[in-house]
């Protein structure tokens, strides 16, 4: 089971460090690996959340998935991306922008900082959204229900999550703006990117979640048909297959599934310039990292594990509201990496954790009816 989910990660591993070698040397080995490390410790919380939504697509949008998305993800956000937010601000052709990344690395470096701001602005607005419509939901299952109960009485009211993220928007862009003045400098075009990228990163998540939350009520009423349907079956003693996601419904979730990896990615693309500056070891050890996200979401959804850990899902989304504080907060302030990392691993490691404990008191309980099982939480 490990070989067969993890067997192509593995492979990329082993060509990806043998062309770190090749490219220069031994060195090069230790930055890819340690990239690579990076982005998965990065990553961990986006393989939960995929999984979450990969569970419910049919076995062919799996496949595409796993061959074109992680196309997209290793050479498109990992590649071709920083290239792509060089040349557009910087003004530069595409073939300028690889002229620049490959040949004057210090000069690359600086552009993609100085773009920091709009991919920070963009990728913070994206995953602010996708928490703030998680624990505004109200759930059956609970993790934290002293936070999650008000939380959900309070997801009644319409439009909160898109006013709380405008909010933030504001506040962050007349932060950057207020700090221009303090400091005497005209930053006004900063401010403004920031506004723009927020708003684009809300309007991308309104566009695309909108979509596929379309189409998976559609599927959820092709779900309610299969329901009568199994019921007459059993009846006759025969059986129904499960409906899952296919079609449009299936495009527009993975179409949602890569905007939330590039918004995912943007972190470890930009904590990559802290290891090196080099494109092509940037590209080799973060790709090598996407393909293990990519491989522990198809493990985390062939073993069930959502179903058995119910809190892991909970402890990701947390982690993508810490991740897109923190982006924000990077607008202005330097964050180290590790702490990006670890807020992440810590929250999940304490979701599984409060999962554990749960499984084992249902167990000394006899199992409980349902009812009880929806209202343990971790009651910390």
């Amino acid at each position: 089971m490990i070989l067969k989910t993890f067997g192509w990660s593995f492979a990329i591993t082993a060509i990806g460090l043998a062309l770190g070698v090749l490219y220069d040397g031994w060195t090069a080995f230790g930055v890819v690996a340690i990239l690579a490390v990076l982005e998965v410790s990065l990553s961990f919380d986006n393989a939960v959340i995929n999984a979450g939504i990969l569970k419910k697509m049919n076995a062919f949008w799996q496949r595409i998935f796993l061959t074109v998305g992680v196309l997209i993800a290793v050479f498109g956000m990992r590649l071709v991306f920083p290239v792509v937010i060089v040349a557009i601000s910087a003004k530069l052709g595409p073939i300028e922008a690889v002229r620049l990344a490959l040949n004057d690395k210090d000069r690359y470096q600086q552009l993609v900082t100085d773009a920091h701001p709009s991919i920070a602005a963009f990728g913070g607005m994206f995953l602010l959204m996708i928490f703030l419509d998680f624990i505004f939901e109200d759930r059956d299952i609970k993790w934290l229900s002293w936070l999650e109960r008000p939380l959900a009485k309070l997801g009644k009211v319409d439009m909160l999550s898109v006013c709380i993220a405008m909010i933030v928007l504001l506040v962050s862009a007349f932060t950057v703006a207020t700090h221009a003045h303090q400091h005497g400098g005209v930053h006004v075009d900063k401010a403004s990117t920031v506004l723009i990228s927020g708003l684009s990163g809300l309007i991308t998540y309104l566009i695309v979640g909108g979509l596929s939350g379309f189409f998976e009520n559609r599927l959820e009423e092709e779900e309610e048909r299969e329901h009568e349907a199994q019921e007459a079956a059993e009846k006759s003693g025969s059986a129904v297959p499960a409906v899952l996601m296919a079609g449009k419904a299936a495009f527009f979730m993975f179409l949602y599934l890569e905007v939330l990896d590039a918004s995912f990615s943007f972190d470890g693309v930009i904590g990559a310039f802290a290891i090196t500056n080099d494109i092509v070891l940037m590209a080799l050890g973060l790709g090598i990292g996407a393909m293990y996200v990519r491989s522990l979401t198809v493990y985390l959804v062939r073993q069930g594990t959502l179903d058995d850990y119910v809190y892991l899902e909970h402890g990701a989304h947390y982690a993508i509201g810490a991740l897109a504080v923190i982006l924000l907060v990077t607008i202005q302030y330097e964050i180290n990496e590790v702490i990006t990392g670890l807020v992440g691993v810590v929250l999940i490691a304490w979701s599984f954790w409060s999962s554990v404990r749960r499984n084992k008191r249902i167990a000394a309980e006899g199992g409980g009816d349902f009812s009880e099982q929806q209202e343990v939480s971790s009651g910390v």
